[in-house]
């Protein structure tokens, strides 16, 4: 049978079966008493020292195998490759966690994705494929002409790819601060040791072979969890099947969980406190002047009465801590207030759609849509997916690749609603109404690096569910503890979300480099340069975006999806307008293009600032926030953008010159009828 197959296909069926006889091995030795530390190690040294081998198996330096794999990608593996870059940390991490913060209203993910990369079939990638070359602006400037528009491309390309390779990178920080035990910001310049070795050595030709092999290991690391859970809850190891009996149970334990007094007691005192947080804003300075007065005098009383040095010592932490003046008092209680209203609002029922008629539920459809529109625009529009179909041998494997990577990705997206109902039964199950006293140490665990929150807002000693704040990007990787599994299985999930983030990363640093460097310095200012130094100042302009990308992460700037969401939103405003107009409208002009990417770049960018973020502390900017337009949130500034794009190139183009009859020549060659071979 192996003869019957290709050497590629035995190479990796080969690589498959040896990483699951690693696991079995480690299951083995955890029984035996190995510890969990060490198990966490063996995954993280294991994986990438096989990503290494691969990276130093493919160096090349070569311009065409760099850029685009020498263009001798089969579709199957094409398709799979193009997979691991799509399952990001967003993917891997945030999707199950968004769906068990969110319910339905989590969808919009699912379909958004999956319908971009219709878009990507229908509208792009052939005609990317046809035309050759190497990146996107390469395809924008043969299309309109000139440099400025190669100049904007690549600028775009730069920013929608940075943002969404800092999501990457942060979510290495979290993998490997929780199940290495390092430091947060050490785990991210860790994690870039797997990422560089790779796109470093061998460009796209070694990222394509190594997201391969990361593939098979994010999808072993994502259905293994939730298929013993599901084993275990329903006696069916296929959650995707059983997972609507589990979710009828859910419902059961809403209705009673929702409702009990005690829950709505503690959301009642949450609403207290965010409406005394807004008293306070709205007293400023006055507030913050007498709050620092009592807690003096409550310091001064308690010195007077002996009171114990712990009581004194907490009291004058708490002075030192006060704000230093009204506009940074206004920030923090301005972000207590939020938190405390989230906390205070009624929980989602799982299954809801948008139930009611009221401001709420029509703020919540609008957002859902746009969500889903933003994400499909997007998707259909990131530099480093179309690159993707750059490297396959003809059209025809193009399209055909395109069918492989919905096929992969499906096994993801089916999964990903199973996982958020299994989770929310063994939360609501075994976690909430017991004594905070007995939590078990996974809350603990989580809760140092700031993932998990408990607070006994109401002093009975039981946790309610309005008491547990867990960040959505901790529901997969914590599914093995939540659930009492081996330790085994935790280093497994581990493993595929350092996998996903990584084959991502690596996408996404070869598009931000080939910008750089193909694009702007070999393209633009030194066209005679060897091809020996154009491959020098790719890897030069690796190293710096990698560290930058880095440094950002560190400062954590956001969850992974909202960071995802951004990036998507970016894209689709620059690139999506002027590659579909630019495809199938022969009127569109250069002027045209250049003038709906900035204007719907500027839109996009413009709206994420002032909906999402106050203050720029490093520029000293502050009192940035607006209310949102039609109650669209920041995460889809693509609905304003796209528009704003489509809208500035069609009325441009209809006010200058027709484009060149090499222009006209250009179009017809690459939507020329299909070839037989590419049939």
């Amino acid at each position: 049978m192996l003869g019957s197959l290709t050497r590629l296909q035995r190479y990796y069926l080969l690589y498959t079966g040896g990483f699951i006889v690693f696991v079995a091995a480690l299951a083995l030795l955890e029984d035996h008493g190995m510890p969990p530390r060490w198990i966490g190690y063996s995954f993280l040294i294991f994986t990438i020292a096989m990503y290494a081998v691969i990276g130093i198996m493919s160096r090349t330096s070569d311009v065409s195998e760099f850029y685009v794999a020498g263009r001798r990608v089969p579709a199957f593996f094409n398709g799979m490759a193009t997979g691991a870059d799509w399952m990001s940390a967003a993917s891997f991490i945030g999707l199950a966690g968004t769906l068990y913060l969110s319910g339905y209203q989590g969808l919009a993910f699912v379909l958004g994705w999956t319908g971009g990369f219709v878009l990507v079939a229908l509208l792009l990638a052939p005609y990317l494929r046809r035309f050759g070359e190497y990146t996107i602006p390469d395809f924008l400037s043969a299309r309109y002409g000139g440099n400025a528009i190669r100049l904007v491309a690549a600028a775009a390309a730069i920013l929608a790819s940075f943002v969404y390779v800092v999501a990457q990178i942060y979510g290495v920080g979290v993998i490997t601060s929780r199940f290495v035990s390092l430091q947060f910001e050490i785990g991210v310049f860790v994690g870039l040791a797997g990422i560089l070795v790779c796109s470093f050595l061998g460009g796209m030709r070694a990222v394509t072979w190594t997201q391969v092999a990361q593939y098979v290991i994010l999808i072993i690391a994502y259905i293994t969890p939730v298929a013993i859970l599901s084993w275990s809850v329903t006696g069916n190891p296929v959650p995707q099947l059983v997972y609507g009996q589990v979710l009828q149970q859910v419902q059961q334990m809403e209705e009673r969980l929702f409702d009990s007094p005690a829950e709505v007691a503690s959301r009642r005192l949450y609403r207290e406190r965010a409406d005394e947080y807004a008293r306070k804003i709205m007293q400023l300075p006055n507030s913050l002047a007498l709050e620092r007065e009592q807690l003096t005098a409550n310091i001064n009383r308690l010195k007077a009465s002996d009171a114990q040095t712990k009581d004194i010592v907490a009291l004058e932490k708490q002075r030192r801590e006060l704000p230093h003046d009204p506009d940074q008092a206004r920030l923090r209680w301005e972000a207590a207030m939020f938190a405390a209203a989230e906390r205070a609002a009624p929980p989602i029922h799982h299954a809801a759609a948008f139930p009611g008629d009221d401001e709420k539920s029509s703020a919540q459809r609008i957002n859902f849509l746009a969500l889903v529109f933003c994400l499909t625009i997007g998707t259909a529009a990131l530099p480093h997916v179309l690159m993707r179909y750059y490297t396959t041998p003809s059209v025809r494997q193009a399209r055909e690749s395109v069918f492989w990577s919905l096929l992969f990705i499906l096994l993801l997206y089916i999964t990903a609603p199973a996982y958020a109902v299994f989770v929310k039964y063994e939360v609501f199950a075994h976690l909430v109404d017991i004594p905070i006293a007995k939590l078990p140490g996974w809350v603990a665990a989580w809760s140092k690096i700031g993932l998990v929150s408990i607070e006994d807002i109401n002093h009975d000693g039981i946790l309610q569910l309005a008491e547990l704040s867990l960040n959505p990007d901790v529901i997969v990787l914590a599914t093995p503890e939540i659930a009492g599994m081996p330790y085994v299985v935790s280093g497994l999930v581990a493993a595929g979300g350092l996998a996903a983030a990584l084959s991502t990363a690596d996408g996404l640093l070869l598009t931000i480099t080939s910008a750089l460097s193909h694009d702007v310095y070999y393209r633009i200012f030194r066209p005679q340069s060897s091809t020996q130094f154009r491959l020098v100042i790719s890897k030069s302009m690796l190293l710096v975006v990698a560290v930058l990308a880095a440094m950002v992460a560190a400062q954590k700037p956001g969850t992974i999806l909202s960071m995802v969401a951004w990036a998507f939103s970016i894209a689709g405003s620059a690139f999506f307008p002027a590659l579909v107009l630019g495809i199938f409208w022969r009127r569109a002009t250069r002027s045209g293009a250049l003038v709906g990417m900035l204007v719907g770049l500027a839109v996009a960018i413009y709206y994420i600032f002032r909906v999402e973020f106050d203050t720029i502390p490093w520029l000293g900017i502050s009192g940035l926030r607006m209310e949102p337009w039609f109650q669209v949130q920041s995460t889809s500034a693509g609905v304003f953008g796209v528009a704003a794009g489509f809208l500035c190139i069609i009325l441009v183009s209809l006010f200058t010159k027709a484009p060149s009859q090499e222009t006209e020549a250009f179009l017809d060659r690459i939507r020329r009828i299909r070839s037989p071979e590419e049939t």
